[in-house]
């Protein structure tokens, strides 16, 4: 029989930390949201209360569901404040040294039966596993962004993963009203493999100077009925984030057709991330974006 998941712990309050804290809460669960910097939970706990705000607006949630999830979601000062979660979902920046640091600080703060999981979209999972005393109680947990609305949870094993783990992970995904797909442990696992590479191609395009921005995300929009162009995915996204994944499947898999494109490491490097910066390949400083180049 599954592990019951009934409290959560989260770690970074960022977009998609407090995106699975929204989720966990209106599930029905509680949650404790920890991150070291103090000003980005505060953050993170007003982005949850306008979004729900949003759902109640829409009449997917009424008023009285949406206080019942913000009075679900508590924070946690420290590692020692998720002592009594059943699971914590590590949800920090997609580095991997940030990452296996803050396992090994984590670890002597939870029960023995505690699962620990990582939203990673792109590491290894048998390399953070091993960073923990737990390899076998740890999985990816890997959301889609923005949480509250994306169907999608990508569930990924590592080598260690037992199946009561995985089996945990798959209910607790079901209950929070979300589909799961299972991974094999590679280089960005499903939907990143696929959508990463298409993103760089996109950017190599205008690199090259094939298209305008406007003329790429258009061209898919409309030629492949694409939601949201290329460029303005990555923007959404972050440059950053794009950029790290690339380097992971081009240093995984030692193929150059996964090489990051210049442009995007150029963008990173001037700080355009995209739409958390208010630039990338549009500016978002004034009233409509507009391209930058």
């Amino acid at each position: 029989m599954a592990l019951d998941i009934r409290t959560v712990g989260i770690i970074g309050a960022g977009q998609m930390g407090n995106g699975i804290a929204h989720v966990c809460a209106v599930a029905g669960l509680d949650v404790r949201l920890n991150d070291r910097d103090p000003d980005r939970i505060r953050m993170g706990l007003s982005a949850i209360e306008g979004n729900l705000s949003r759902q109640v607006q829409k009449g997917t949630l009424t008023e009285e569901q949406s206080r019942g999830a913000l009075g679900r979601i508590a924070t946690a000062q420290g590692f020692s404040d998720l002592e009594a979660c059943d699971l914590v979902i590590e949800a920090a920046t997609e580095d991997e040294a940030i990452k296996r640091q803050i396992f090994q600080s984590l670890c002597p703060s939870l029960r023995p039966d505690t699962l620990v999981a990582t939203n990673t979209s792109s590491i290894s999972i048998t390399r953070l596993a091993a960073s923990t005393d737990r390899p076998e109680r740890f999985i990816g947990i890997h959301f889609m962004n923005p949480v509250p609305l994306m169907q999608l949870v990508e569930l990924i094993r590592g080598i260690a993963t037992e199946d009561a783990t995985y089996e945990a992970a798959k209910h607790f995904i079901a209950k929070l009203g979300k589909i799961s797909t299972m991974s094999e442990d590679f280089p960005a696992f499903i939907v990143n493999r696929i959508l990463l590479p298409m993103i760089n191609e996109a950017i190599y395009t205008l690199y090259e100077g094939v298209g305008s921005v406007e003329a790429i995300d258009t061209a898919m929009k409309l030629g492949a009925n694409h939601p949201m162009g290329p460029l303005q995915l990555a923007d959404f996204i972050g440059l950053d984030t794009c950029l790290s994944v690339m380097q992971v499947l081009y240093e995984g898999l030692a193929d150059s057709k996964y090489r990051p494109c210049p442009l995007l490491v150029k963008y990173v490097e001037a700080g355009w991330l995209g739409r958390k910066t208010k630039r990338g390949f549009y500016d978002y400083r004034g009233e409509t974006p507009i391209p930058t180049r």
